[in-house]
């Protein structure tokens, strides 16, 4: 029986991908090494956005060469937004490498490795467009009560700094009735909160021609019972519209949380980044959605050092920043990369500029979350506990839970029976800049469906793997996005 490893680098459709992978390695007889096991197959799902992918994976390839050569019949697989771009390069620079897929044929990886060990040549196959859709794909869900469901993947923009629509191509969407069936056939399995997931979320419905698909989508997850909690990421704010806010609005369990990427205040800067949209109109949608619903958590994605930003560009972001009250910000310094416009673009910003601003916005992004975190102290909030995302909780003997608008709040709890999956009712007593604090005993703790879910899954016996059906699950891992790391839109510096 052979194990295995999947590493994730990017973003949630990374993320996302990589449970496909997982599933299909799996469904094909591999399994899971353990935390303290060399896996005879190590795959690297790769982002290629930042500047630093490139070489955070040859350091780690560089890292299994000598590891490999210790273990006969282990492979090394790559995969992703980086190997679509570096297809002919990778296997020159690490050729210890056995297998190279690109973002459009994921489900190649079992067939690919069975080639490679067969012929004792390195297999690279990469795709233009897509093979079959992720979604429909076997499934290895890390959560047993949240789930991603992708809508849609690629994406048609053309932002001057991001290389994501060359790797994952124009925009593809699912149908709504598949997109509900596996909404539904989740909630069956125990999941209480989904997040619908695309690298232009709201442009969701442009390949089947209905401007508002994806707010009756919205609306739609408003009906299915069990569903609890809905979110979405990323839209952008040049096609977000009204329905969508009414949407949000009028339907429960769609959550009070909106990451609504900026990138920069200064219309002249939108515009070298080609964003249709300029800082009047955005600040318009945040004003909309806080008329709406007035207790919206909105984060967003800023980037500093864009060729040609001047000091007085800059400070248009942070007064954006200042106005629009974000919960919290995305923020990163420019990153050329080959291939995009941007990186021949004049005036580019030297370093030390670029990582004075970068500092200043940091401070102003964090002073504006604290005081808006500040004024939730001594409020309830209901939480669904969450799994491996306090990662101080056995030392403050603490637990933790997102509340509805998706902020993160590590609570106190003398009760041994709270599960991940859990809805727990409790008070705030601190608040900083980027979590809460709830250190009073909860007002009411609500054991759900998916904490008997939960259970299930790390109390039963595991299941053999060396036969399966080949019956596919789907979801999404159990971290989520909130001040730290989103699903970027496509035109974002970060891991999209």
């Amino acid at each position: 029986m052979r194990t295995y490893e999947v590493r994730t680098y990017g973003c949630q459709m990374n993320v996302h991908d990589s449970e496909r992978l997982s599933g299909l390695l799996e469904d094909a007889g591999y399994l899971r090494a353990a935390k303290d096991e060399q896996a005879d197959v190590v795959v690297f799902n790769t982002c290629a956005v930042r500047e630093n992918a490139d070489n955070k994976l040859y350091g780690n390839l560089g890292h299994l060469a000598p590891v490999k050569a210790k273990h006969p019949g282990m492979q090394i697989a790559v995969g992703g937004c980086l190997a679509q771009k570096d297809r002919a390069t990778i296997t020159e620079k690490a050729p210890w490498v056995d297998v190279v897929f690109g973002t459009h044929n994921i489900g190649s990886l079992p067939a690919l490795l069975d080639r490679a060990r067969a012929n004792d040549e390195a297999q690279v196959e990469i795709l233009e467009s897509l093979d079959v859709f992720p979604s429909t794909l076997p499934t290895r869900r890390e959560s047993a009560y949240a789930a991603w469901v992708s809508v849609s993947v690629g994406c048609n923009n053309t932002c001057t700094f991001c290389i994501v629509p060359a790797l994952r191509g124009k925009e593809k969407d699912r149908r709504p009735g598949e997109i509900l069936a596996e909404v539904e056939a989740l909630v069956a399995e125990g999941v209480s909160e989904i997040t619908l997931l695309g690298q232009n979320v709201n442009a969701y419905g442009v390949e089947f021609g209905d401007r508002q698909a994806f707010s009756k989508l919205l609306r739609s997850c408003g009906g299915i019972d069990g569903l609890e909690r809905v979110r979405f990421t990323s839209p952008h704010p040049a096609e977000f519209t009204d329905d969508v806010i009414e949407a949000m609005a009028e339907t429960p369990n769609v959550m009070p949380s909106l990451h609504m990427p900026l990138q920069s205040g200064s219309d002249k800067v939108l515009r070298d980044m080609r964003r249709s949209y300029r800082q009047s109109k955005y600040l318009g949608i945040i004003e909309r959605v806080r008329a709406a619903i007035p207790h919206a958590a909105i984060t967003t994605d800023i980037i500093v050092g864009f060729p040609g930003e001047t000091e007085d560009d800059f400070q248009a972001t942070l007064d954006v920043v200042r106005a629009a009250r974000f919960a919290g910000a995305f923020t990163f310094q420019y990153s050329k990369r080959p291939g995009t416009p941007a990186a021949t673009l004049p005036d580019q910003i030297g370093p030390d500029v670029v990582k004075d601003r970068y500092q200043r916005l940091v401070a102003v992004a964090d002073e504006v979350a604290w005081a808006e975190n500040k004024a939730l102290v001594g409020r309830q909030v209901e939480l669904m506990v969450a799994e491996g995302e306090g990662r101080k909780d056995a030392a403050t003997l603490r637990l933790s839970g997102r509340a509805r608008d998706n902020r993160l709040v590590h609570f106190a709890t003398t009760r041994d029976d709270v599960r991940p999956g859990d809805v727990v009712t409790t008070t705030v007593t601190y608040a900083a800049p980027h979590h809460l604090v709830a250190d009073g005993e909860p007002v009411d703790v609500r054991r759900t469906r998916s904490g008997d879910a939960w259970e299930v899954r790390n109390t039963a016996p595991p299941i053999p793997v060396g036969v399966t059906l080949g019956m596919p699950s789907m979801g999404r891992p159990a971290e989520r996005p909130a001040v730290g790391s989103p699903l970027q839109d496509c035109g974002s510096p970060g891991p999209a």
